[in-house]
């Protein structure tokens, strides 16, 4: 069965110039820095992403949005026998692994083979480290974790966690959170001209986003519209899906609340009676950010979630809410209220929300100050990410005599 990784190879001649970074869909900003810094030494770059389903759809996405060297390769599952005549072909000098990607065959088999492996914006989550941490987890994730040239944690409290998982103290370094690298946003025509349509539709409604959202989160954010209604009845809250296929079972439960909604996969246009947009699309969310000034972040308004990534939209100039389950994303949402207090909104729940949203609707002053806040922060902690990680990267190739 065909696999797909984010991962880097990289190599100069006379082997093959290649980097593979893996990891998931949603992580591909961190990985773009990486590879446009890796584009200054002429290097090759082959992406690889973390998908079982849907892979035309996803490759299509990615492919254009990639920077220029980068070629889109799909893998094979993380089988012994597979992944080391993977690693033969593709003769990598580095493989660089995003976040929680500890997949066992490719650490050992690329080891083994004498190929620098790096982990850059490192985690494990509580559950994880909780099971790694046990009698039986301890040696294997021990043995794999010493495999590593390079371990750059995304906070100092994940970087402790690696350490008690008995990484080596030489390897971990911290430079910050990739997350923050978002760049500017590469828009084609088509789509610049889709979201500058839009916005002139929306220009004379209230507007709100909700992304990222997980099954049964619509119920919150359909609670929180009808109360919104009721104080401007032309107001559209735009829906992201965390994952599109759930697109369908949301716009039943909006209709199901006596809502009209509209789906983008089905090209269905905005009506003066539409309450709720779906975009159950991939690859368009930071271009749909610039519709809306307020963005609800979402898997973290039912227990057992763990919080999406913050940056891009506040990177983007939106105001931003997040509800109380933030799991290992707690360190961004402290980390910019750090640089300024007002720059995340983290609420407990829908009631909270709704009196949130009642305040950016009613005060446009606030508005703006959240709006700035956010992005101050975003920029603030964003500023020499990638320098930090490529130096640490740079020292390891060297010493390998990559150059």
């Amino acid at each position: 069965m065909a696999r797909a990784l984010r991962a880097s190879f990289l190599s100069p001649t006379p082997r093959t110039t290649r980097m593979v970074s893996r990891g998931l869909f949603g992580r591909r900003n961190g990985s773009n820095s990486c590879y446009q810094a890796l584009s200054a030494e002429t290097t090759k770059c082959y992406h690889i992403d973390d998908y079982y389903n849907s892979f035309s759809i996803v490759s299509e996405v990615i492919k254009d949005k990639l920077p220029n060297g980068v070629i889109y390769q799909f893998s094979p599952i993380d089988v012994p026998a597979v992944v080391d005549a993977f690693l033969t072909y593709w003769n990598p000098t580095a493989v660089f692994l995003m976040e929680s990607e500890l997949w066992p065959n490719l650490v050992l088999s690329a080891s083994e083979k004498g190929i620098i492996v790096a982990l850059l914006n490192a985690r494990v989550s509580i559950k994880s480290f909780k099971l790694w941490s046990g009698t039986v987890g301890l040696p294997l994730v021990s043995l794999m974790l010493s495999k590593f040239s390079l371990i750059a944690p995304l906070s100092t409290l994940e970087g402790i966690h690696f350490q008690l998982l008995q990484a080596s103290p030489y390897a971990v370094h911290f430079a910050g959170d990739l997350k923050y690298a978002i760049g500017e946003v590469d828009v084609s025509e088509t789509e610049c001209k889709k979201v500058e349509d839009m916005q002139l539709l929306l220009s004379h409604r209230q507007i709100w986003m909700a992304s990222s959202l997980h099954m049964g989160e619509e119920q919150v954010m359909i609670w929180v519209l009808q109360s919104l209604l009721q104080i401007y009845p032309d107001m559209v809250t735009v829906i992201v899906p965390r994952h599109p296929q759930d697109g369908q079972h949301m716009a039943l439960a909006i209709r199901n609340a006596g809502l009209n909604v509209v789906m983008r996969s089905h090209d269905q246009k905005i009506l003066p009676s539409t309450n709720f947009y779906i975009v159950d699309t991939l690859g368009e969310l930071r271009s749909l950010y610039r519709l809306t000034p307020i963005a609800v972040i979402g898997g973290s308004f039912i227990p057992g979630l763990a919080g999406h990534n913050i940056s891009e939209a506040a990177a983007s100039g939106c105001a931003v809410l997040t509800g109380p389950h933030v799991g290992h994303f707690s360190h961004m949402v402290m980390g910019m209220q750090r640089v300024n207090p007002v720059s995340v909104q983290q609420v407990a729940g829908k009631e909270e929300l709704l009196e949130a949203l009642k305040v950016l609707f009613a005060n446009g002053g606030a508005l703006k100050l959240h709006r700035a806040a956010a992005r101050e922060a975003s920029l603030a902690l964003s500023k020499g990410v990638v320098e930090n990680v490529w130096k640490l990267i740079n020292t390891r190739l060297q010493s390998s005599n990559w150059f």
